[in-house]
């Protein structure tokens, strides 16, 4: 099918139309992206300002226009940390509904860092091994780690590129002494959950899965996105001290200047830098490596997971057919509520695919 993935992050409103099939990688068709930068619009109480609030609507109108004309079945809609940690962040949702008609699924912290470790799992694949995944954000950071393909810790933490910007390095050319103060704070804030992501046991891989880290690696050398995604990327701790010296000696308008940096995160993107150096010292991580697929991704593998539904179960011996008894009658009691709604959800979802949402309707969501 052809599915729509509306991602609205802290940083930028983000459409992917893909043609999805089971057991394929998502194909990409079109994309379409409007740098928001929601922190921007933001009360003293941290919620979304009006403006803020009639900007997500109009993208998420012109979203749904272009995902109808691209032939989308279904649109994914999503939201993370913005939303997620504003005081009126619900009202925010009900606007969106309301106006066009679009149910937007606000995704709790660890739950972005789990679809995100199903994305990074299916793209390295099973060798891979033990993964530890860190994907920094624009409001927060997410770990995880595990040897499966949802991860045995996930974690979330507020240390997103753009709210430390916002919190400790406001100005065009930080001071040096908030920039030390930016670094205490982030390996205080990782160290004090790095145990319960140490607790998971060895990894053999370590990935990193933003547009930070992806920024970061391109500028320590690493090929340009229009190598394509198949180019092996890393990401090197001991570049990022020279790094980060030379984000401090530039303003916004030079740092876009380097490879990677793009306008719209030029200020943000020291921020970043001292995030991933304090994640990757705390963690002990020498190098990373680039993983180009992340939560969009995440969440389409999810969706096609649960189309899967072709198997036939067949009884176990001693067994009535057509009856439902014995030890599937006990697994049928134990089964929890949560899990019974799962399943009716999955069944109505493997069988009805309703076009995009248009005002009035809802959108599928996972």
């Amino acid at each position: 099918m052809r599915l729509a993935v509306l991602d609205i992050g802290s940083n930028s409103v983000h459409l992917l139309v893909v043609d999805a099939h089971v057991g394929a990688p998502p194909l990409p068709a079109t994309s379409h992206k409007e740098v928001l930068r929601l922190a921007e619009y933001l009360k003293d109480d941290g919620s979304i300002s009006t403006y803020g609030q009639n900007r997500l609507v109009d993208f998420v109108r012109e979203a749904i226009t272009i995902a109808e004309n691209q032939g989308s079945e279904q649109i994914l809609a999503f939201a993370t940390s913005a939303i997620r940690s504003a005081p009126n962040g619900e009202e925010t949702i009900q606007l969106i509904n309301e106006q066009t008609g679009v149910a937007l699924n606000v995704m709790s912290g660890e739950a972005e860092a789990r679809i995100t470790f199903l994305a990074v799992r299916r793209w390295f694949g099973w060798s891979a091994g033990g993964i530890l995944l860190l994907d920094i954000g624009g409001g927060s950071l997410e770990i995880a780690a595990g040897r499966d393909e949802y991860p045995d810790a996930a974690l979330s933490v507020p240390l997103g590129a753009g709210r430390m910007h916002r919190d400790f390095l406001a100005g065009d050319m930080p001071d040096l002494a908030d920039v030390d103060r930016l670094r205490r704070h982030a390996r205080y804030t990782v160290g004090r959950i790095a145990g319960q992501i140490n607790r998971v046991g060895r990894r053999d891989k370590v990935v990193g899965s933003s547009k930070t880290f992806r920024s970061l690696a391109r500028i320590a050398g690493a090929a340009p996105s229009n190598a394509g995604i198949f180019v092996p990327r890393t990401l090197k701790r001991r570049d990022l001290p020279g790094i980060i010296d030379e984000l401090i000696q530039r303003t916004p308008e030079e740092r876009a200047q380097l490879p990677g940096v793009s306008e719209a995160r030029a200020g943000q993107v020291l921020a970043g830098a001292i995030v991933a150096e304090a994640a990757m010292t705390v963690f002990d991580v020498s190098t990373m490596h680039i993983s180009p697929w992340a939560l969009r991704e995440g969440i389409i593998m999810r969706r096609l997971d649960l189309l899967d539904s072709s198997e036939t179960v067949s009884p176990t011996r001693g067994e009535l057919p057509g009856a439902l008894g014995g030890a599937h009658a006990d697994a049928a009691a134990r089964l929890p509520t949560t899990a019974v709604s799962a399943a009716a959800t999955h069944s109505s979802a493997a069988t009805h695919s309703p076009a995009v949402p248009t005002a009035g309707s809802g959108a599928v969501l996972l």
